[in-house]
């Protein structure tokens, strides 16, 4: 394994010390790790059919708790917007990405007690991974969080804690569990083992464009874990020599709690002070204050992106849409849609430059009001 490195000011710790923030800064780890050369496009031929068969890329190899998760289909929604299905996973989001990778760390570790907090998603799947690699785990969720998700949560054997108060809240809870000795923290936004598995959204992209990248990616951003993950990987492929220029990227969030576009349209490099927050349907992009704010900011503006908002009408509306075309999509997973459906997507140089992800099931909230 390799070693946890703090980008603020350069900490270092063993992945296996279970260490799951910076001590100094208290800010979320990055990792030492470059991808090993010789990933192409024909050596993938005859490899594994899920994210694991980009093994050059990742931190971690040989999985034993996969669950066949990655390889969505990519799918046209117009001429020049496609969709990539990651609410197709086996726990019906793209959490599943990352979820692997933190579940398989897990047990190679092997702690007393695997630690999660979430607003849904990212909870349910630690908590099937967890149950895959035969790991007692405890998931932590605001209240009001989708019944839906609590019971797919308790279905896979996790022990769920409904925390009073939002999701800042939650996570605080969460992190004084963390805290006790022998707890392995899974989060989606501390540990970068999450990260190295949202990449290979990316990385499946690439493989399924014929070696090419869209002209922009989407993303849904709270705390911007498939964008980060994006960014990662545009940065890999390009440093391969796989990719002649890096796509932009398009950062959505909900009008009703949007703090990311806030400070990148005032051209702060952090957040703003007292950013307010109000609810929403998007509730897995809900984020007041994202840890990897710094980093989220730097990526879009480096990528030559923006931050789109949506209100709540275009959100209703954008799942009513795609449901119409096929697609039973959750509140939050219909953002991107609702971005850029009636403007980004035109007049880009090539059909399908666009790509947004349909990033969870219909299933896990129902929908709209």
């Amino acid at each position: 394994m390799t070693t946890y490195h703090c980008p603020k000011d350069g900490t270092r710790s063993a992945v296996s010390a279970l260490t799951w923030r910076c001590p100094v800064c208290h800010g979320p780890w990055d990792l030492d790790f470059t991808p090993a050369p010789g990933i192409t496009l024909n050596a993938l031929s005859g490899r594994a059919n899920s994210l694991w068969r980009y093994e050059e890329i990742l931190p971690l190899s040989a999985p034993s708790v996969s669950l066949g998760e990655g390889r969505t289909p990519l799918v046209p929604l117009t001429d020049t917007v496609s969709a990539k299905l990651d609410h197709l996973m086996p726990t019906l989001s793209f959490k599943d990405r990352g979820a692997v990778m933190l579940a398989e760390l897990a047990r190679r570790l092997n702690p007393e007690r695997v630690v999660a907090d979430s607003s849904g998603n990212a909870g349910t799947s630690i908590a099937a991974y967890c149950a895959r690699a035969a790991l007692p785990c405890t998931v932590y969720v605001p209240e009001g969080t989708s019944p839906k998700k609590t019971e797919q949560i308790r279905a896979h054997g996790a022990h769920l804690v409904t925390v009073p108060g939002d999701r800042e809240a939650t996570a605080l809870a969460a992190r004084a569990a963390a805290e006790e000795p022998g707890a392995f923290y899974a989060s989606h936004v501390f540990n970068p083992y999450f990260l190295h598995g949202t990449k290979t959204y990316v990385y499946e992209l690439w493989e399924d464009l014929g070696g090419r990248l869209p002209d922009t990616l989407a993303v849904p951003v709270g705390n911007g874990t498939l964008l980060l993950g994006a960014a990662l990987a545009t940065a890999e492929l390009h440093a391969l020599g796989l990719i002649a220029s890096r796509p932009r990227l398009i950062a959505v969030q909900a009008e009703a709690v949007a703090p990311l576009a806030a400070a990148f349209h005032a051209g702060a490099d952090d957040l703003l002070p007292g950013a307010a927050a109000a609810p929403t349907l998007a509730e897995g992009i809900a984020i007041p204050r994202p840890p990897r704010a710094r980093q989220i900011l730097a990526a879009v503006r480096g990528s030559g992106g923006t931050f789109l908002t949506v209100t709540e009408d275009e959100i209703r509306d954008a799942q009513r849409d795609l449901a119409a075309r096929g697609f039973y999509v959750e509140t939050t997973g219909v953002a991107c849609w609702a971005a850029v459906r009636d403007g980004l997507g035109q007049g880009v140089d090539r059909p399908g430059s666009v790509v947004v992800p349909l990033c969870g099931a219909g299933l896990k909230t129902g929908m709209a009001g």
